[in-house]
């Protein structure tokens, strides 16, 4: 890897780190935990985000919309996982499974981002305006989905020119051909560097 980062201008973009995603019993779980135990998802999202805090990189949490009542039920154009979200319910506001994980909770300069209601982290949102605010210029993207929000968030930091750094085991998704999809066909087209949690550790240790 031949990135290097300035602690001062790079932020981790940790998307969606919600209990029904990421821990046993959540809602969405039982659907990526065979990529997520296959990639070590859980260990290399530790070590992405101790590794930023401990460099002095500042950490967003880029969260989707938790559902409450009502949610999408008169929308024209919903997309299709918003579609499915009207049935299954994932990230119910006041529940448990709309909490973050345990192991990935705000500290510090941490900076929460408002909800966002389909795929990107970016579109109606106040993410843009935050990392400008901070000087950030380099964004590394870890979290969920690795082929929907993480992409479309990676996409659309791309387009406002942004510096992008996708972690290709910090991620996880339905199915390995989405994973290979999103970091070997999609992912280049858009990303600037596409690392591992080992890798991506060692850069910020180094980092100016």
């Amino acid at each position: 890897m031949t990135d290097t980062y300035d602690r001062t201008r790079t932020a981790i973009l940790l998307v969606d780190p919600y209990n029904d995603f990421l821990s046993e019993g959540g809602k969405i779980w039982p659907a990526v935990s065979h990529v997520a135990l296959e990639v070590g998802l859980l260990d290399n999202l530790r070590t992405v985000v101790a590794a930023g805090r401990e460099s002095g990189v500042r950490v967003f949490f880029v969260p989707h919309r938790r559902w409450r009542e009502g949610d999408y039920d008169d929308w024209d154009h919903p997309n299709p996982t918003q579609q499915r979200l009207r049935q299954s319910h994932p990230f119910v506001f006041g529940t448990w499974g709309g909490e973050f994980h345990p192991d990935f909770q705000p500290a510090g300069t941490d900076v929460i981002i408002k909800e966002h209601w389909a795929q990107s982290g970016f579109a109606n949102t106040d993410l843009d305006f935050q990392l400008k605010q901070h000087g950030i210029t380099h964004v590394v993207l870890i979290g969920l989905l690795a082929n929907t929000c993480i992409e479309s968030t990676g996409r659309f930091a791309m387009e406002l020119g942004y510096h992008v750094t996708l972690v290709r085991d910090a991620t996880a998704a339905f199915k390995p051909e989405m994973m290979h999809a999103a970091h070997e066909l999609n992912g280049p087209t858009f990303a600037h560097s596409i690392t591992t949690a080992k890798e991506l550790q060692q850069a910020l240790k180094n980092a100016a």
